[in-house]
């Protein structure tokens, strides 16, 4: 890929990788307070954003550390407003995330896997919710 093409596109890819990052974090801290099934899931979704965010390191080639701002206010969302409305909110941020990757789609063709498995964890998410 020419390098021109990943610099002119460069701050959308680190902040699709910063999302990622941020996202195994965030997933993995709730797996700690959730219920064993819910926990399972999301410890599978903190892996498919580990291999989302190697997608868009390939191509930016830097090392960024996750912020813990997700990791501490989503697992404080779950205990105040509840398992429902915090599972309403990340399954939502999951779609919005696949919505933002659309801009990269054109030059970055191996971004609709990402862009696909973001719909997919906002409806997995969505299917803990029910019975």
């Amino acid at each position: 890929m020419d390098q021109a093409v990943i610099n002119a596109n460069m701050d959308a890819l680190l902040k699709a990788q910063q999302g990622e990052l941020d996202a195994i974090l965030m997933y993995n801290k709730l797996a700690e307070i959730v219920s064993e099934r819910d926990a399972a899931v999301f410890r599978q979704l903190a892996a498919e954003e580990g291999r989302h965010a190697s997608v868009f390191h390939n191509y930016t080639r830097k090392t960024l550390e996750p912020k813990k701002t997700k990791s501490v206010l989503v697992p404080f969302l779950y205990r105040t407003i509840g398992r429902e409305k915090t599972y309403q909110l990340i399954s939502s941020q999951e779609y919005s995330a696949g919505e933002k990757y659309i801009t990269l789609l054109n030059t970055f063709a191996d971004v609709q896997e990402v862009r696909d498995d973001e719909f997919r964890h906002g409806d997995m998410v969505k299917a803990l919710l029910q019975p």
